[in-house]
């Protein structure tokens, strides 16, 4: 039941504005509770990009030429995103660059899961990369592909096994204390 309630979202950023400093939405991916790929599109950011990073976006200028409208994406995004559990890391990053809030209920950010922390070996209440814990927890190297930069369906992909290793437990604390609204 749960897994068709529930997907992952991983977004990669670049960079607009003064500086390049405001972090924009360029591709978003999003996967089923399986790992199948519901969404996953570059988007093209409504004001100029300045830096593409490259380097952790894997985001090239050629990407932007056929890629979908920030407001297009954003529509086809929520849609997608409406009623169901978002799992993601450092969730609230995403959800900034979509600038959208997802009811905090509805929301399993792996990086601020303690058990999941704790059963990798490390401190429960730091922020530990999605690098890390997808090497520790289910031994796959995400993140190498040089200079692509990251995939974000491999992250969501990775993000989801990880939630999936802790579900059980972790479902189980949040209905004995559920998180404040906001």
């Amino acid at each position: 039941l749960a897994g068709k309630k529930m997907v992952a979202l991983d977004c990669e950023m670049v960079g607009t504005g003064p500086k390049g400093h405001t972090s924009s939405l360029a591709r978003c991916s999003i996967v089923s509770y399986s790992g199948d790929i519901l969404y996953d599109e570059y988007i093209r950011p409504p004001c100029k990009i300045v830096d593409y990073r490259t380097k952790w976006s894997g985001i090239k200028k050629e990407h932007m030429i056929n890629a979908t409208p920030f407001k297009v994406a954003r529509r086809e995004i929520l849609k997608i995103l409406l009623g169901k559990i978002v799992v993601g890391h450092a969730i609230h990053n995403d959800f900034k660059a979509l600038h959208y809030f997802h009811p905090k209920p509805l929301t399993r950010d792996t990086s601020r899961i303690p058990i999941l922390n704790s059963r990798a070996g490390f401190p429960e209440n730091e922020s530990i990369s999605l690098k890390r814990l997808t090497k520790q927890l289910l031994q796959q190297d995400i993140q190498v592909s040089g200079w692509d930069g990251h995939s974000s369906v491999e992250d969501a992909k990775a993000t989801m096994d990880l939630y999936k290793l802790v579900e059980v437990e972790w479902e189980q604390q949040l209905a004995r204390s559920p998180p404040s609204q906001e």
